[in-house]
């Protein structure tokens, strides 16, 4: 049964959550949590998500961005987890075409790099073949001068050559939001802003949990066979209130990233690099952007909002600086940033970008499943691998058939393109039908660079807005018709919620917003009937976000 994603509904999710005991309660609405309510719902589980904040407020809106294939893992000899994520990597372009772009990468080989001509000449060979790679993207190794011609702004002192392969650029926050409208849309509830506060219990195991709905400040009792713990940087924090801890503890670091604009560091294409303390970063370009990153530094602070220092801010600075000494870019050039933690799994001994990126499940006596640690390239396998285990489970309590994960055949919402070169005939035949009140195909292909083929709904909206209010201010009547497709499909809640998770616009487009936000504030109020507190609470909390992408600790 089809589930809404919407906001008017969201109080009736969490109504029919305590209504009826569910196979399967996952606490946190990332892209864990969101993959493994897929996998659940689409095998024909009863499933209920609930997450805190909003949905990937945390790790899964502040990644690098990347689908990729884990070249770095190669050379740590991690040829299965190569392997893995560069499959995944096809999936997810095959069924999610309009959020997973193919994107040239040029890695720079320089005197005392990390990387040697020979070595990666035979490393993205292998890359290639592991990660399947089609005949058409697979690596090609360039000379000194061939780097050069590509990428005039490198340091020409250290260079040595090149190696150009691809990798897939996403929107993180888009991906998790388009997994979880198709969750819903196999029969998944889901609420944002619900907090998960207490553990039921009977016989001393898990059955349920007490959660609060922090908007509505109502409270709720949850029942469900099992409870999984998706938490990321919280699942420790989460186990100890079950009293389900673990001789295995996360680690969390943090990974920076800062924005700035295209012209101040244009690229041909992205770009990963060495800097000089011996790690590596990337740079990749995104339409009038330029985002630099990561940092990843042991973090022990606040898990909500992790801040960006002037440390953070000055290493990737100066990194840039380094290996591309005509860009000089200062502080005065950040244009925005963010800061996201990785929940990895301790090992002893071992400095942050040692510490294994694999995911690992804990399975407490009191019936608690957690899982941390992963990427977001592996999300799928990461749902599979723990909805198997919960099915295993349910196998001795029952003889219910239940259907093996098929989620590798499933379609995200908006990826219904037959192939994905179609796309750009989709936004050809959506400016046919737009132009005529003055939509350009550019402003087409960002919605559909976000939406897929739910642009036609946002489109029409726009039209509808357009024939009401007969005006020409057509940039906003977009904004506004794209703002109430994301409340009515995507259970916007407030102005973070859409400029930062639903469009990304805080992180990209942050110096347009200026002119818009406190409009599309007044919008929100009448689509919510929010009296003038209500609203500023909203817009209070929206201007904290905007001036800490831009000033820093």
């Amino acid at each position: 049964m089809r589930r809404s994603f919407s906001y008017f509904n969201r109080s009736d999710n969490l109504i029919e959550m305590a209504k009826a005991k569910l196979d399967i309660l996952v606490i946190g609405g990332g892209i864990t949590g969101a993959g493994i309510a897929l996998d659940a719902a689409s095998r024909g589980l009863r499933v209920g998500l609930v997450e805190k904040q909003d949905f990937c407020a945390g790790t899964s809106s502040r990644s690098t961005k990347l689908i990729h294939g884990g070249l770095r893992y190669l050379k740590q000899g991690d040829v299965k987890l190569v392997r893995e994520v560069g499959q995944e990597r096809a999936i997810l372009y095959r069924n999610a075409p309009h959020i997973v772009i193919p994107e040239r990468m040029l890695l720079p080989l320089v005197k005392r790099g990390t990387y040697g001509k020979f070595g990666t000449s035979i490393g993205l060979w292998v890359y290639d073949i592991l990660a399947g790679v089609k005949k058409e993207e697979r690596r090609r190794m360039l000379t000194s001068e061939e780097t050069e011609r590509i990428e005039g702004a490198l340091r020409k002192d250290i260079l040595k050559g090149g190696g150009l392969y691809i990798e897939y650029r996403t929107d993180d926050a888009r991906l998790n939001i388009e997994v979880l409208k198709t969750a819903s849309s196999y029969g998944a509830l889901c609420a944002n802003y619900t907090e998960a506060t207490q553990f039921l219990y009977k016989d001393n195991k898990i059955i349920g949990c007490k959660v609060k709905d922090i908007i509505n400040n109502s409270s709720f009792e949850i029942h469900a066979r099992k409870i999984i713990n998706a938490t990321g940087p919280w699942v420790d924090q989460l186990r100890k209130k079950g009293n389900c801890e673990h001789k295995k503890r996360l680690h969390l670091t943090k990974g920076v990233h800062l924005v700035v604009p295209y012209q101040r560091f244009p690229l041909s294409q992205a770009i990963y690099f060495d800097v000089y303390d011996g790690r590596m970063i990337f740079a990749i370009p995104r339409d009038d952007i330029t985002y630099i990153g990561t940092t990843d530094t042991d973090y022990n602070g606040v898990i909500e909002n992790p801040k960006v220092t002037k440390e953070d801010v000055h290493y990737l600075l100066d990194a840039v600086n380094y290996m591309f000494p005509q860009i000089k870019l200062t502080e005065k050039d950040i244009a925005s940033s963010w800061a996201g933690l990785r929940p990895l799994i301790h090992e002893e001994g071992k400095s942050t970008s040692e510490i294994s990126r694999k995911d690992e499940i804990f399975h407490s006596i009191s019936g608690l499943i957690s899982i941390a640690g992963g990427k977001l390239t592996g999300y799928r396998k990461m749902a599979e691998r723990v909805v198997d285990l919960v099915i295993e489970e349910f196998k001795k309590e029952d003889d219910y058939k239940y259907k093996p994960c098929y989620t590798d055949k499933i379609v995200l919402s908006g990826g219904d393109f037959s192939l994905p070169n179609e796309i750009p005939k989709f936004i050809e035949n959506i400016y046919e039908s737009a132009k005529s009140i003055g939509i350009n195909k550019k402003q087409i292909a960002s919605i559909v660079s976000k939406y897929g083929t739910n642009t036609t709904k946002i489109i029409d909206k726009a039209n509808q807005l357009f024939a009401e209010v007969k005006t020409h201010q057509l940039e906003f009547l977009l904004l506004v018709a794209e703002l109430q497709y994301t409340v009515e499909e995507e259970m916007v809640t407030n102005l973070s919620d859409f400029f930062s998770r639903r469009t990304g616009r805080i992180f990209f487009e942050r110096p347009n917003l200026e002119k818009t936000y406190l409009l599309l504030s007044e919008e929100m109020k009448k689509l919510y009937n929010w009296n003038e507190s209500q609203k500023n609470y909203y817009v209070g909390q929206f201007e904290n976000e905007l001036f800490a992408a831009v000033n820093f600790d």
